[in-house]
């Protein structure tokens, strides 16, 4: 049995460094780095990206537990609907279900302005980055929350006001969903506040 945490687009795989030092349980911890994922390879699109995390996933022996952040918590939302009897249980962090048009585009417009340097950082180029979000915009998942077959956390930071929404929303949707909300925190909750996160993630872990 594995636990995969899944970083938010802008991270890498050691944004999760800090909270998995912390966590009591000590499971056996993957932590997938996004940019070397698609390291050698062109991805542009969502889906591009969706099938490469789902074939990391797919070769983990036996079922796992997912927490993804932000895209990270997309892509570990999309791949429990796919693959049910896969993962235990599913932690979403600052994630949306439905993308909002309206952020994405002003994100995009900012992504336009920042050099290409600030995303070379990061291991996406600039324009496969805005590419990327660009093709998020008509993801939603609002239809198939009510299937989730596995337990559900839901967490997103009291300074996250962009994503509280649909925090809310997906708490309301998935049967049987817990929703905290992490106090001191921003978007990124695995840097903001990672001692309660993992305070958080032992509880939920052992409570199953």
């Amino acid at each position: 049995m594995s636990y995969i945490f899944v970083h938010g687009l802008g991270q890498t795989a050691s944004a999760w460094d800090k909270v998995l030092e912390r966590l009591g349980c000590q499971p056996e911890c993957l932590c997938p780095d996004l940019p070397e994922l698609i390291r050698g390879k062109e991805v542009k699109q969502y889906a591009e990206l969706y099938e490469l995390f789902s074939g990391y996933c797919d070769k983990v022996s036996g079922p796992v537990h997912l927490c993804g952040l932000s895209l990270g918590g997309i892509l570990a939302l999309n791949y429990t609907i796919d693959h049910p009897h896969k993962v235990l249980s599913l932690v979403l962090i600052g994630a949306q279900y439905k993308m909002p048009k309206g952020l994405l585009r002003f994100q995009n417009v900012l992504f336009h302005l920042m050099p290409g340097s600030m995303f070379d950082q990061i291991g996406f180029g600039k324009q496969d980055f805005i590419s990327l979000s660009k093709s998020m915009k008509e993801l939603d998942f609002s239809g198939k929350l009510d299937k989730l077959l596995c337990p559900v956390l839901v967490l997103c930071g009291d300074r996250d006001r962009a994503n509280q929404k649909a925090a809310h929303g997906l708490a309301q949707r998935i049967p049987h969903a817990e929703l905290a909300i992490v106090g001191n925190a921003g978007h990124e909750v695995n840097v903001d506040a990672p001692k309660r996160l993992a305070e958080l993630l032992d509880g939920f872990w052992e409570g199953l």
